[in-house]
């Protein structure tokens, strides 16, 4: 007979899910799903409160609330790369983040291939790009799925089977961002954001309270009987690959396309840049996190997948079952904040930025949303099934995610700031450091043991650069436009002046059928 307690924990991570279903298909009257700008960008009208749990809620995840207190509990001092990384990640935000936001608005960009594609003139580029980003995201996505998996799993006891326990939530996520777009995403990660704040600093500070009688206590006794635990640098991780993460991480923080899109969601610049100056104040919610690992170093010595140290923390203490059931629903609610702005991204990128330039360049509005709206499930069946296979660890899939999306920053770098930036440097640039990224991944050892995705820009830079020096820009006039459009209007330069549009023969961003519509098959 199942025990209450079970019946308890379970019954309230299945509550959650049917409220986050309820609130994420009430939200979809914000912002009309049957057209692209709607359904991707939420008709560029959210506000501050909504695009900061969205950047947030998006970063901090499964592998937060999963992956962070396993490394901190297998790797020690080395997981503190992980508040690094996310509080520098956001800074280059507050620099390219309004101009993407211009941009969005000018040229009626929705995704982050519409911008770099249509400034270097390339649907190929187009494609390649929309391949790199959804086969980062499904890593990523299986971060999630097996993230949620261990949380209904661990909850009910091994009631609910690990199968199904991963399929329940993404079930739920692939309805609400299915129905309700960019709105469903953004409101559910508020309660979701809500809950992880909580959750995770009333947990962190507890277990190190009840297992040791406070923080101080518990590194006392670490540095006591396991001193290599609080060393960055130990054998597990040395300190050149640690500073590679570091770097990875940082600079490709807002290279994730999900990321990358928001700065076409918000209402206003103003908006945009509190949402990145108040960004730090989420990444508070690392520390709580790292202390549940810490927590299990000296307590638990036998467990085979340190992955699962806070679920197996948690039932093992003698909680009331209440009290324990909300903590797993906070771990699902981080699992879920992720996936959904994940699916919603990758299916708008299979859409926008892989079958349309490639198959179908005429494709009208609502046919646009409708194929973005169809792509969820596909998405979400494919994750689902690596998940089930992989017996990757959560931090090192992503680190291996990171890798590929960080390739995208030479390009958008170059769109922003180098005229001189072409097609075929940003072709030659992207492949080099795809590949290189894939050599040093998944068949060779990475040289000095560094971050595979930091070769990969090394080699993207070194190809781009160069590649760019020695061909043509197809039409300096228009990437010109672009550089002056990006900029705020009262420090504009006129067109015609030499980082605008020479008037003659040049883009007139004012002529009819230019407001809201690039040049590359949009």
């Amino acid at each position: 007979m199942v025990a209450t307690s079970t019946l308890i924990v379970t019954a309230i991570p299945l509550l959650y899910l049917a409220f986050a279903l309820g609130l994420g298909l009430w939200s979809r009257g914000e912002a009309d799903q049957e057209t692209t700008e709607g359904y991707v960008a939420g008709n560029r009208g959210i506000g501050l409160l909504v695009l900061y749990f969205i950047m947030g809620a998006s970063i901090l995840s499964g592998f937060a609330f999963l992956g962070g207190p396993g490394w901190a509990y297998s790797r020690g001092a080395a997981a503190l790369y992980i508040l690094v990384y996310g509080g520098f990640g956001m800074l280059p935000w507050y620099l390219f983040g309004p101009k993407i936001s211009r941009l969005g608005r000018e040229m009626g960009y929705v995704t982050q291939a519409d911008f770099i594609t249509d400034r270097y003139d390339s649907r190929l580029l187009s494609g390649l790009m929309a391949v790199v980003s959804v086969g980062a995201f499904i890593p990523y996505l299986v971060i999630q799925i097996k993230g949620v998996g261990f949380v209904l799993n661990e909850a009910s006891n091994g009631l609910i089977p690990f199968w199904l326990s991963a399929l329940l939530p993404f079930a739920v996520i692939a309805v609400y961002v299915f129905t309700s777009g960019m709105m469903g995403v953004g409101w559910s990660n508020v309660l979701q954001g809500i809950m992880m704040i909580v959750l995770a600093w009333g947990l962190g500070l507890y277990l190190p309270f009840e297992l040791y009688g406070g923080l101080q206590p518990m590194f006392e006794r670490i540095a006591a009987e396991q001193p290599t635990h609080l060393v960055v640098g130990a054998p597990e991780m040395p300190m050149l690959r640690y500073s590679s993460y570091i770097v990875v991480s940082a600079l490709g923080f807002v290279m994730w396309p999900h990321l990358f899109m928001r700065a076409y969601t918000a209402d206003s610049e103003r908006t945009l840049k509190r949402t990145v100056v108040l960004y730090p104040t989420f990444q508070y919610l690392l520390i709580p996190i790292l202390l549940i690992g810490f927590s299990g170093v000296l307590y638990v010595t036998d467990l085979s997948n340190p992955d699962r140290i806070l679920p197996h923390l948690v039932t093992t203490l003698d909680l009331n079952p209440f009290l324990v059931g909300f903590f797993f629903a906070g771990a699902l609610a981080a699992a879920m904040s992720t996936a959904d702005a994940i699916v919603h991204a990758a299916a708008s990128i299979t859409a926008r930025d892989f079958y349309k330039p490639l198959f179908d360049p005429g494709i009208d509005d609502r046919r646009e949303a409708r194929l973005m709206k169809l792509a969820v499930f596909p998405i979400v069946g494919v994750a689902y099934y690596f998940a089930l296979f992989s017996p990757v660890e959560i931090v090192q899939l992503l680190a291996g995610a990171y890798g590929a999306i960080i390739q995208f920053l030479p390009l958008v770098v170059g769109a922003l700031y180098w005229p001189r930036a072409t097609r075929e440097g940003a072709l030659a640039g992207l492949f080099a450091g795809a590949s290189v990224t894939v050599l040093f991944t998944f068949f060779a050892a990475s040289p000095l043991q560094l971050h595979a995705g930091l070769w990969g820009l090394l080699a993207t830079t070194a190809v781009f650069i160069p590649v760019s020096l020695v061909t043509e820009v197809d039409d300096i006039e228009f990437a010109r436009e672009i550089i002056r459009l990006s900029r705020p209007e009262s420090v504009r330069d006129p067109p015609g002046s030499p980082s605008g549009v020479a008037t003659d023969g040049g883009t007139d961003p004012d002529a009819p059928g230019d407001e809201g519509e690039g040049r590359c098959s949009r």
